[in-house]
């Protein structure tokens, strides 16, 4: 017998970047809907192209340059929206218009300051005035798990007779319990006479921690399509996460009995790209992807391990793409094995940039006496970031202690065009991180008020590597910053400058 789809749909480039602080240049972008495709979800919800010059660019690119997916563009239900959406996602072979507008008694009374009746002719006006666009319209019912269920089908109904291919129910403040919400698409499916022509999509948000349980219990309830993001980024506590939900599927395969294009394999690699970009750190305990999924230091669970793996794992580590050695390189290793392991760890790179990194990791390899596939990772995504460096690094001296005052001395490179300059700058602060950025504002004469600051290790050991991710506000906009060594205070000035480059590729583009 075969078996029925759950179709992915993508939105970490939309909803995935509405996470504060977590937004993306559209190199960046275009990074991560390439690997959403590799990855083989069904719908990549590139955007919001009526938001900002910048998401309509991006829509638009990844449109016309990611093969495989479903395009898809958001837009709120009138024409302009509309409009603009069609015009960023009819470059792909395969673009659907996927337009929204809640149905929720509080949204139409607070938010929308309308009628019931109004809200419906405007929900069943925009399916059609997309359908003159493109063939495929996906309808949203925003806050319907909150609506009156009778007024929601009867919408449902009306948008599938004027065409609209998916009809979208999502959960989206988070508030149902999963009983309840398989219960609501079960009656959905139940009580709208044209459901047959449409797909049931859900998009379940986790404000109490129950996106995924929720998504899993739409599925077994008859929904073909779940909208979820990578490591579940996403507005107020995230989205549904895809990897988690896949994986559900795949380990309860005879329990849920239904299909997916997706590729397990490239969860892993996927995750450190998004997590990277983002500068969201992963917890170690998150599901699937987390640093510990797979790691056990009970000796119960050991010894349980080593007689079989099924004892303490539901799942491998290869189905998801996790690399199973972690003590691979050192020192003495040479240029081909280490090319060898950048491929295994899911990576291909030019040639020029591979050799950069080889020499940055000969490098830390003299600093370590392990290199672990986290190090490699992070240099990995260091050498790819797609930020220009206008600004760079040539050295730091930093003076600190008891009863001393911090003092920092910079010395940065900066490339104007052809011409390189470079400038020094000293100055004080209240610890060394401090006394360094005072120095690089000096320098660049911008002056960061920094948000957040978060330090962690790369891999384990005395020698690991310390990674920093910084948030910092500039004229009123939030930048994210990384940035890798041994060094903690070096690692912290390579996150600043990461940042003020980003700003200065920003300020151009303005």
């Amino acid at each position: 017998m075969k078996k029925d789809k759950v179709l992915f749909f993508d939105t970490t480039l939309r909803d995935g970047e509405q996470s504060p602080g977590a937004s993306m240049n559209l190199k960046e972008k275009i990074q991560v809907a390439h690997q959403l495709a590799n990855m083989g979800v069904d719908i990549i919800e590139a955007g919001f192209p009526i938001s900002s010059p910048g998401d309509f660019e991006s829509v638009k690119s990844i449109a016309q340059q990611v093969k495989g997916p479903i395009i898809a563009g958001l837009a709120r239900a009138n024409e302009k929206d509309i409009t603009a959406c069609w015009n960023s996602v009819k470059y792909s072979k395969k673009p659907r218009i996927h337009t929204f507008i809640a149905t929720s008694d509080l949204h139409i009374e607070k938010k929308l300051q309308k009628t019931r009746e109004q809200v419906f002719d405007m929900a069943v006006k925009a399916v059609r005035f997309a359908k003159k666009y493109c063939d495929d319209v996906e309808f949203s019912a925003e806050d319907a798990s909150r609506s009156d269920i009778n007024y929601l089908c009867s919408i449902v109904e009306a948008v599938i007779a004027e065409g609209a291919k998916t009809v979208n129910i999502p959960d989206t403040v988070g508030y149902k319990m999963p009983e309840e919400f398989g219960n609501l698409i079960a009656t959905v499916r139940k009580n709208v006479p044209n459901i047959d022509k449409a797909i049931i999509s859900v998009h379940c948000h986790n404000d109490l921690g129950l996106a995924v349980a929720n998504s899993l219990a739409a599925i077994a309830n008859g929904a073909r399509q779940v909208e979820c993001t990578i490591n579940g980024i996403g507005e107020r506590a995230g989205n549904a996460a895809i990897e988690e939900i896949v994986m559900a599927l795949k380990t309860r395969e005879y329990y849920f009995n239904v299909g997916y294009n997706l590729k397990t394999s490239e969860i892993y690699k996927s995750s450190k790209l998004v997590s990277n970009i983002t500068g969201i750190v992963v917890q170690p305990n998150k599901a699937v992807v987390g640093a510990n999924a797979f790691a056990h230091e009970s000796g119960i669970h050991q010894d349980g391990m080593l007689k079989d793996r099924n004892t303490y794992e539901i799942m491998c580590p290869e189905a998801v793409g996790v690399p199973e050695s972690l003590l691979v390189l050192g020192k003495h290793s040479g240029r081909h094995a280490f090319t060898r392991r950048i491929k295994d760890l899911g990576y291909t790179l030019d040639s020029s940039i591979q050799e950069t990194l080889f020499e940055k990791f000969k490098i830390l390899a003299d600093k370590k006496k392990c290199v672990f596939d986290d190090d490699i990772i992070a240099l990995a995504e260091e050498g790819i970031s797609g930020v220009k460096e206008t600004y760079s690094i040539d050295y730091v001296n930093v003076t600190s202690g008891v009863n001393v005052i911090p003092t920092a001395t910079v010395r940065l490179k900066k490339t104007n065009k052809a011409k390189i300059e470079t400038v020094q700058e000293a100055s004080c602060g209240t610890g060394p991180v401090d006394a360094i950025y005072q120095a690089i504002d000096k320098i660049t004469k911008m002056k960061l008020e920094l948000v957040d600051y978060s330090l962690r290790a790369v891999s384990g050991g005395e020698d690991a590597q310390g990674e920093v991710n910084i948030k910092v506000k500039y004229k009123g906009s939030v930048y994210t910053g990384k940035g890798t060594s041994t060094d903690i205070t070096e690692a912290s000035a390579k996150a600043y400058i990461h940042a003020i480059n980003k700003i200065v590729v920003m300020q151009k583009g303005k």
